[in-house]
């Protein structure tokens, strides 16, 4: 299923009872703003009746009505939009939905496999040469994709302060007991087509998201495509976290919740340095550059 589709075109619930009319009255939007919104930063996230008419949730109207605040305080649309979902609890099982709900404003590419391992090896890097006793979180699809990962991760788990990583299934292996936690993913799960890498810590935020597109068998491994974001924003990546942590408690791994009270907190305030962003940045292109050889 699209990604788009499940989070923008939810089923009705009974609690939504609110038409689009209500929801003006009750905030103060017109409801040609309201469906502007909704066009351009996806929210507020409407419940389509089978008819395809839109209704919305008592929540949903807090949620608006903290925008216009937000916004009569001079804080741009994007952003308060951006720091009204992110107050939403995390309910949803995928690390690439909750941020393409959450954070509408962040740009999707589509990407090779092998481009995203440039991305993540990057990521990775600067994490552990930069972040003080992060948080990880890696999603590697399969056990089999994760194998050329494990010393790394090894690595990373080292200077971590937790690191979890998911596929499908997991092998015994002799070096489980030294390396990351390791997640097994339910059949069912959104996160069994998705690729991420999570660094949340005080002092380096970074995080890369994708979900692999439909149709693909025949598709050399390092070819496939993928659609990806990438952020350093702190809030994105403490939402992305956040359902990771999520994920991780629900597949039976009991050090998780310990790090779901700690990643309830917002994260503290950052701000990213052109420098930071160039660092990284040459870090990919240098990645990038020998994967193609």
């Amino acid at each position: 299923m699209d990604h788009d589709m499940a989070t923008t075109q939810a089923p009705a619930t009974s609690e939504a009872t609110l038409t689009i009319g209500d929801l003006a009255n009750r905030t103060g939007v017109t409801t040609a703003v309201l469906r502007m919104w909704e066009q351009r930063y996806g929210f507020p996230i409407a419940h389509r009746l089978p008819s395809g008419h839109r209704r919305y949730t008592e929540e949903d109207a807090s949620l608006v009505s903290q925008v216009v605040r937000r916004r009569s305080g001079g804080i741009r649309l994007e952003v308060a939009i951006a720091e009204a979902l992110a107050t939403l609890a995390p309910t949803n099982p995928s690390i690439y939905a909750d941020l393409r709900r959450r954070h509408p404003q962040l740009a999707t590419h589509r990407l090779r496999k092998s481009t995203l391992i440039a991305l993540s090896w990057a990521i990775e890097d600067e994490c552990a040469a930069l972040a003080e006793r992060p948080v990880l979180f890696g999603a590697f699809q399969k056990a089999a994709y994760y194998k050329p990962s494990a010393p790394r991760w090894n690595e990373l788990t080292r200077v971590s302060r937790a690191a979890v990583v998911f596929a499908d299934s997991w092998p015994e292996s002799a070096d489980e007991a030294t390396g990351p936690i390791r997640a097994t993913l339910p059949e069912d799960a959104p996160m069994r087509r998705e690729w991420a890498v999570v660094c949340d810590a005080a002092d380096s935020t970074a995080c890369l998201t994708a979900w692999e597109l439909p149709g693909q068998t025949d598709v050399p491994d390092r070819q496939r495509l993928f659609e990806a974001i990438w952020t350093v924003d702190p809030v994105a990546v403490r939402d992305a976290a956040r359902v990771a942590a999520g994920v991780a408690e629900s597949s039976g791994v009991l050090a998780a919740r310990p790090l779901l009270y700690e990643l309830a907190e917002s994260p503290p305030p950052r701000t990213t340095t052109p420098t930071g962003v160039t660092a990284l940045f040459n870090r990919v292109v240098s990645y990038v550059d020998r994967l193609a050889v």
